[in-house]
Formats: C-alpha cells, structure tokens, sequence
C-alpha cells in the first residue's frame, strides 16, 4: 500500500518506519527541511530504542522515502496519515492550526479517493472538522478516519509492532476495510482492531491518558499521606497492585509526570469538557495534584539545606521526563532546575540522552557533563529525577567519594531501599516513605 505520512515527530516517525517494516511505501513529509535532509541520509532526529535498524533497513529497500512537497507524495498515496502537533491553546485548549491548515491543503489536491487519517491526538469532534475543510474544495469522494496512537516512548517501535489494541473511528465501510487491511499485519496474535465512531474514537485517547495521570496523580498524594502517617508508599504500593481490578502499572510515586502527552492531554479533555458544558472535577484535580507534586523534591532540598541553599551545589541524574527517550517536554527536571537556579545555587546535570534538548532550554545556565560520576564533583548533594536504569546500581563508594560529606541523595524516583541507604551512612530522602534521612 502506498501511504504519506505528514510529520515527522515521535508518532509520525514512527508510524511511518512501522508501516514501512511490513513492505508498505512510505512517503514522509516535514516543513524542517533540515529534517528532511537528516533523514534521508539516514540519520534519526530522536532517540528512540530500536528505531534506528528498521529505519536504516527500509531507507536502503527504498520503502522508506522524505520529501517536503506534500502534493508528490498525496498524488501517489491512497492513506496519508496527520501527526502533527496538536500543543495547548493559551487557554490549555488543543491547537488545531497545524492539523486543520494541512485539511485544508488536502481539499485542493484529492482527484481520486482518499483515506485521511487523524493519527494526531485531537479532541472530540475534530474529524468533522478536517471533513468539512476538506469539503470546502472538492466534492471528490474521500473518508476521514480518526486512529489515536497508544505509542509510549522509550517503547513507541514495540506497542506499533505488537499493539495491545487498534481504534479505529469511521462509519464508512470502504475505509474501515482499507484500515483492517493496513493493520492486519500487527494483530496476528489476536489483539482487537477496535471500531467504532469517530468522536467516540477521539474521546478514548484522552480518556485513557487521563486515567494513566489519574492512578500516578493518586498514587503521589498517597505517597505525601504515608510520608506524613510514618508508612511506606512501597508496601502500600504492592498491597493495592496486587489487587487485579486496580493493577500494579502506573502506581509508581514520584515527582510527577510529564512528556508530549499526560500534561497536555488532561488539559486539553478538561477544556473540552467546558466546550461542551461539563465540569470535570477528577481531570482538574489531576491536573492539580501533578502541578504541586513537581515541588516536593525541591521542598525537601530546601528543608534540608534551608538558608545556606544558595551557596550550594547540586548534581542531577536524570533530564528526560522518563527513561528511554531525549523528550523534556514538561519534564519534572525543569521545574526543580528552575527552583534552583532562583537560589543561585549551581547544577552540574547528566543525562544518557537528554542533555542537548535541555541545553536548548537552559543554555549555559547549567552545567552538562558527559559522564554520570562526573556530575558529582563537588557538589553537596545528589539529586535524581529520571529512573534511568544505569542509576538504579551505581557505585555509592564512588558517589560518597565525590560528594560533599555528609553525603545526601534526593531521590525523586525511590530507586534504593532507605535501610540500605542508612547503612551505607548516606542521607537519603525519597517520596512517601518514613525512614528517609
């Protein structure tokens, strides 16, 4: 099948590598055309495990191809696929300028019929929207399908290869079975193709995403509770995952979650429940709990150091706003490096991929090392933000030679267990459990 892709970010780069894996060919299209550029010399512009091998492959069996001319690649496609940005409004609203602008490219160009498929994550109603935009050019027959993408990053090549579920929102037969044909690859082992219409289809995307911030935002205000009911969040953690009506997936506590998706998908399902006369109170109480929940780590430096915090240094593991991925879009590092710097004090940070995204951000307001144990040099304290896997073991002989003594990790992730910490004479402060310090 001969598909377009438009936008090449984490989701279109993706879909497209993908689709492109199972012999379909693939047209990608960017405006960046130092993207392009990149991509065609076989180069990825993010880091994403295990993309980079299929990518290479289907650039040299030419199934892979980048152009920024949209109209070549629509003419010789019968799916073009949107994922393109949908960021919040100044008001927390999607913004469908770049989704509705390309609609209305589309209506000047159909001469045959086509399948647009709305892959970007995009509130209820929007697919009407791209039809009557379409139609506004053409009386050309064509469908318009909305696909949310369930694509987790750090793992985005494993959940389009093997995906758990497929929605797919039409009431056109003819596109529902092109759809089934595209997807039939990937359900081999017999996970659902999902049909149904396209709000409905739209709505599931939010409505998941929420309910994954749901149990994190719940789980951190359980774990602020056990802090102050001298519990551990741990145990209270394994006594509610084991309970398979709840599930042990996403009850990690932390410092809040972040990425392209949770904070600007509450937002955006709590604004359209306004547009469409209903108040949400769980989507804003997320909202609100994850906002405060990206404090407590710096609360707990602050505590600690109180007025001498502005001679200090910090180092910092983790910039990511998760493992297994370059993106720190709304990541909880940047909310304590903000804290932080307002103090005066100096952050020396590593991170495996993420550095030169957060360099972007900050400039030279920080210092970027290119080595985890270097980032303690001189510093008074250790702080973790990312739950990267090389920091789960590291050599605490090397941290507490490093370090300023007395030695003090802030860990944002509960990585160590607090005794161990104890023994080894490390003062240590997580989140929700009692025998910190």
């Amino acid at each position: 099948m001969n598909i377009t892709i438009v936008g090449t970010g984490y989701v279109g780069l993706v879909t497209a590598t993908c689709l492109a894996e199972t012999g379909n060919y693939v047209w990608c299209i960017d405006t960046d055309l130092g993207k392009i550029e990149m991509m065609k010399s076989g180069k990825i512009p993010i880091y994403e495990p295990h993309l980079t091998n299929i990518f290479e492959r289907n650039i040299k069996a030419g199934r892979l191809s980048f152009t920024s001319d949209l109209k070549v690649a629509f003419e010789k496609s019968t799916v073009i696929f949107l994922c393109l940005p949908t960021p919040p409004d100044e008001d927390g609203s999607a913004d469908l300028s770049h989704v509705l602008g390309v609609a209305d490219r589309i209506g000047t160009m159909i001469r045959s019929y086509k399948v647009i498929v709305n892959k970007s994550t995009v509130p209820a109603g929007t697919n009407q929207k791209v039809t009557e935009k379409i139609s506004q050019h053409t009386t050309v027959p064509f469908d318009v399908v909305s696909n949310p993408e369930f694509l987790r990053e750090g793992f985005a090549v494993e959940d389009f290869m093997k995906p758990s579920r497929i929605v797919v929102g039409s009431h056109s037969k003819r596109a529902i079975q092109l759809m089934t044909d595209l997807y039939r690859p990937y359900v081999r082992s017999g996970d659902p193709i999902i049909v149904m219409d396209p709000k409905s289809a739209e709505i599931t995307k939010y409505a998941a995403n929420a309910f994954l911030a749901t149990k994190i935002s719940f789980m951190n205000e359980m774990a602020n509770f056990c802090e102050k009911a001298g519990a551990d969040v741990e145990k209270v953690r394994l006594g509610m995952g084991s309970d398979d009506r709840i599930g042990s997936k996403f009850l990690f506590p932390g410092i809040g979650y972040g990425g392209s998706c949770f904070p600007k998908d509450v937002t955006a399902l709590d604004k359209s429940g306004t547009e469409y006369g209903y108040h949400f109170d769980i989507v804003k109480s997320v909202n609100r709990v994850n906002d405060a929940q990206k404090e407590v780590l710096f609360a707990k430096i602050k505590s600690y150091f109180g007025d001498g915090l502005k001679s200090k240094k910090i180092a910092l593991w983790g910039l990511a706003f998760k493992p297994d991925t370059d993106d720190i879009r709304e990541a909880p590092a940047i909310r304590l490096i903000e804290n932080l710097l307002q103090e005066n004090v100096s952050v020396q940070a590593f991170d495996p991929e993420a550095s030169e995204n957060m360099k972007n951000l900050f400039g030279d307001k920080i210092t970027y090392v290119q080595k985890q144990y270097e980032a303690l040099e001189n510093a008074d304290a250790l702080v973790i933000c990312t739950e990267w896997n090389q920091f789960r073991n590291p050599n605490f002989d090397t941290i507490k030679e490093h370090l300023s003594k007395p030695t003090v990790v802030f860990d944002g992730r509960n990585l160590f267990e607090p005794k161990d910490m104890k023994s080894r004479r490390i003062q240590y402060f997580c989140i929700g459990r009692s025998q910190t310090g």
